[in-house]
């Protein structure tokens, strides 16, 4: 399966050709790269021609190929880099001078995530004085005249941006490369303390011990969450995905880190803050019957599993040493890949167009090869760096995404064609490209040292018949010797010896790994349909609930055994939240919408109500309302508010977020304890995007150059009493 790529160079007289020249093909298509003038190149793609100077950064191998596509991915990266940015709905799409790191060919601006992955795999490094700048963009002070402090802004995205996409703390993966310079280092602190604090007043949800919000960078709801999300976005904000909850530990991990060097007394409970997530993480994540960690699990009020795994999510918890090792080796093992590589999310859903769906993307490529080279997993390191060089080489240009299958940058198949959107030299697969050459072959680490871990079977493909090959850069030189004894696993450092700037490192195989046949399931299986939501019968102190054949009944986030087509369910004046799955053999669809039964108050009102508990317990809070700010996919304007509530006792907050909506709708929830007796809800205002000053110059919608907004017509407050909180599965 593995044998995907001919390179002729490599194989040398085997195929007939010169060692100036070689081919690559895959599923019908070839590319050559021929070596020209003065260390330039010429790389012959379906497309057409394309002609690659002489780069700064130079590997010399036994393939051209391999040597042409890093020199490629340095040109690609020259071409992103810009005097000044735009976007259609930032200041009309007027340039914004900025010496940055543009996203890519069709996305001439900076984009929080994309720039943040782009520098944590190769830009930090290579080019860190305009990634500092392109960092800095993205930082914002408030404009709403009474939050002081330095935030990072959460890009434009679903249900109106933060809190429903709550990923922004990626931008401290990134700046953590570049705390050498003092200036900026203080920027990161102070953006570090604030962002984290309003994320754990407003995002984190200590019932479950975890960070709601969308999935990292799969922020194309019903591509990889159910299709009834396509309106209504409420369930991804009261959602847990495995992605964003990582980058959450991993910016509390560089919080502990400068608070301590600082003698800030706050890194202790950082620590602790990180300590406690990694468990949860692991925890509720984890599902054993797949071998795998979730992408995303359902809301508090039913906290499903979901059959649905990502590669980037599994490859951060990986590197994070957020998994525990046994579990990260078998889940990545096990994780589907085709011939022509890794599919970004699986199962993959057959009613969907291919953009994440169906498809390979180089970034994450890059991370599960950086993964894998942190677990040994000699296959999946093979496999992704063909994957790299082969979707680079077919398409001409490192592009955004490539088709699963194929790995084409288009397949037309009618309402299903795609990749829907697509961008040449795409900023992160630039930095994936040139992550995969300088770490993922050479092993050269960000502290200098050169730790290669190279699958055996791919020697003949980089070394054809050299002894060694080479990479200059930054001013140094690095050279693998090939050993006499290749092996069948992966080939690491022996001895290494440093002249003047030259490292030279002696390769040998590496200590046999212990056989694991973990099985892996076909990268383009389709999952069965989404049910519809389950019909729930009152059937005296209870309700019925019919179970079709091949269906699964979920109960406040359980499966529950059916008998004789049906579950039931009992009053015991609680409210219990159910939904369904559909199996087949070993695929399971992604869950229905959820119903809830059982007693709940409806209190009409839009700032302030009162309610009586007939006895002490937990209750669930949510507001109906509409909020017709912005589409679906896109803006600042998602309403946060905070619920002020008072009992007996001492008063409590809670946040909730009240997304862009195409009709009345619920907010997310807020559980929390109360006392027998009369309680008072009040509506307080909170904070979202467009109080940022970054958005003043957002003219894509609302919320921007016409001030902040952070309003929606709340009608009732809904008060259900639930179980109190619930253990980890």
């Amino acid at each position: 399966m593995l044998k995907i790529i001919c390179l002729t160079a490599a194989l040398g007289a085997a195929l007939g050709t010169t060692a100036h020249a070689a081919d690559l093909t895959f599923d019908g298509r070839q590319a050559r790269a021929e070596s020209a003038a003065k260390g330039s190149f010429v790389l012959h793609a379906p497309k057409g021609e394309v002609r690659i100077a002489a780069a700064p950064m130079r590997s010399q191998t036994g393939s051209v190929m391999f040597d042409a596509l890093f020199a490629l991915a340095q040109q690609e990266m020259d071409q992103d880099r810009v005097d000044a940015i735009r976007d259609p709905a930032f200041d009309e799409g007027r340039p914004v001078p900025c010496e940055c790191f543009q996203t890519g060919a069709r996305w001439p601006y900076v984009w929080t995530r994309d720039v943040s992955f782009a520098a944590d795999l190769a830009l930090a490094k290579l080019d860190p004085k305009r990634t500092r700048q392109s960092l800095q963009f993205k930082l914002s002070a408030a404009r709403d005249g009474h939050t002081p402090g330095l935030f990072v802004a959460q890009d434009t995205g679903s249900g109106g941006s933060w809190p429903i996409s709550s990923d922004r703390v990626v931008w401290f993966l990134a700046a953590r490369h570049l705390l050498d310079d003092p200036a900026f280092a203080e920027q990161v602190w102070q953006a570090l303390q604030r962002t984290l604090a309003q994320d754990r007043a407003m995002v984190f949800d200590p019932q479950m011990g975890l960070y709601r919000g969308e999935t990292s960078f799969l922020d194309w709801r019903e591509q990889t969450y159910p299709d009834w999300t396509r309106e209504d976005v409420r369930f991804i904000g009261d959602s847990y995905a495995l992605s964003t909850n990582v980058l959450h530990y991993q910016a509390l991990r560089l919080a502990q880190q400068m608070a301590a060097q600082l003698g800030d007394e706050r890194s202790e409970q950082y620590r602790a803050w990180a300590d406690a997530l990694a468990v949860q993480i692991d925890a509720r994540f984890w599902r054993e019957d797949m071998g795998q960690y979730m992408s995303y699990i359902g809301e508090a009020a039913h906290p499903v599993p979901y059959a649905k795994i990502d590669l980037l999510g599994l490859s951060l918890g990986i590197l994070a040493d957020v998994l525990p090792t046994e579990r990260a080796r078998r889940a990545l093992a096990g994780y589907p890949m085709g011939a022509a590589g890794s599919p970004v999310v699986w199962p993959q859903e057959a009613q969907q167009p291919i953009y994440h769906n169906r498809a390979i993307w180089p970034f994450v490529s890059a991370y599960s090869l950086r993964a894998a080279r942190k677990v040994d997993d000699a296959p999946r390191i093979a496999a992704e760096i063909r994957s790299l060089m082969q979707g680079a080489a077919l398409a001409g240009s490192n592009m955004e995404n490539y088709e699963l299958v194929s790995q084409a940058v288009h397949v037309d198949e009618g309402a299903l064609s795609g990749p829907v959107v697509n961008s040449e030299r795409q900023l992160w697969s630039v930095a994936g490209y040139l992550s995969m050459v300088t770490e993922g072959v050479f092993g050269v680490q960000d502290d200098g040292r050169v730790q290669p871990k190279l699958p055996a079977e791919l020697v003949p493909e980089l070394f054809g018949k050299q002894k060694r090959i080479s990479l200059e850069a930054g001013g140094k030189r690095y050279v693998l010797e090939r050993p006499k004894q290749v092996g069948a696993g992966l080939l690491i450092a022996g001895k290494t010896r440093t002249r003047g700037t030259t490292t030279t490192v002696q390769l040998v195989a590496a200590p046999a790994a212990v056989s694991r046949d973990v099985p892996r399931a076909d990268a383009n299986a389709r999952a069965p349909a989404t049910p519809l939501a389950p019909q729930a019968k009152r059937s005296g102190k209870g309700w019925s609930v019919a179970v079709a054949a091949g269906q699964v009944l979920w109960q406040d986030g359980v499966a529950a055994t059916a008998s004789k087509g049906q579950v039931r369910v009992g009053d015991d004046g609680l409210q219990h939240c159910l939904s369904l799955t559909r199996r087949e053999g070993a695929l399971e669809s992604l869950h229905s919408p959820m119903v809830c039964v059982g007693p709940q108050q409806v209190l009409r009102g839009s700032r302030q109500w009162q309610f009586n508990a007939a006895r002490a317990g937990h209750v669930r809070l949510r507001l109906q309302y509409s909020n017709p700010n912005g589409p679906i996919n896109t803006g600042v304007t998602a309403a946060v508010k905070q619920l002020a509530v008072q009992c007996k006792g001492p008063p409590q907050r809670h946040t909730v977020t009240l997304p862009h909506s195409a009709a009345a709708q619920d907010s997310t929830a807020a559980t929390l304890a109360v006392p027998k007796g009369r309680c008072t809800v009040t509506l307080e205002e909170g904070f979202n995007m467009s109080a940022l000053q970054h958005f003043a110059h957002y003219t894509g919608g609302k919320g921007g150059r016409d001030g902040v907004l952070n309003q929606a017509q709340v009608q009732a407050l809904k008060i259900a009493p639930v179980a109190a909180a619930e253990d980890a599965r």
